[in-house]
């Protein structure tokens, strides 16, 4: 996977997915500005991701990533997206 799109949920969720993922280090920057730059937008806050992810730049053609997002009580949806 060259792309990973994470709710924002806050600091100790971003750091828990990245080392259960074993995530290289910038992996989740976008998430980690979304968060600084927004707050926790509830469950829209991974499309704020999804936006920042394909403007600058946008991934490759034929590239992958993965989208999570994650809900009350503990639910959570992985999508595979694809460039």
């Amino acid at each position: 996977m060259s792309t990973w799109v994470l709710h924002a949920a806050g600091p100790r969720v971003i750091d828990a997915v990245e080392n259960a993922l074993e995530l290289p280090v910038h992996a989740l920057d976008r998430t980690r500005d979304s968060l600084r730059d927004n707050g926790n937008l509830s469950s829209v806050s991974v499309l704020d991701v999804l936006r920042a992810t394909m403007a600058d730049p946008p991934p490759p053609p034929g590239s992958f990533g993965i989208m999570i997002a994650m809900g009350p009580g503990f639910s959570s949806e992985f999508v595979l997206l694809g460039w």
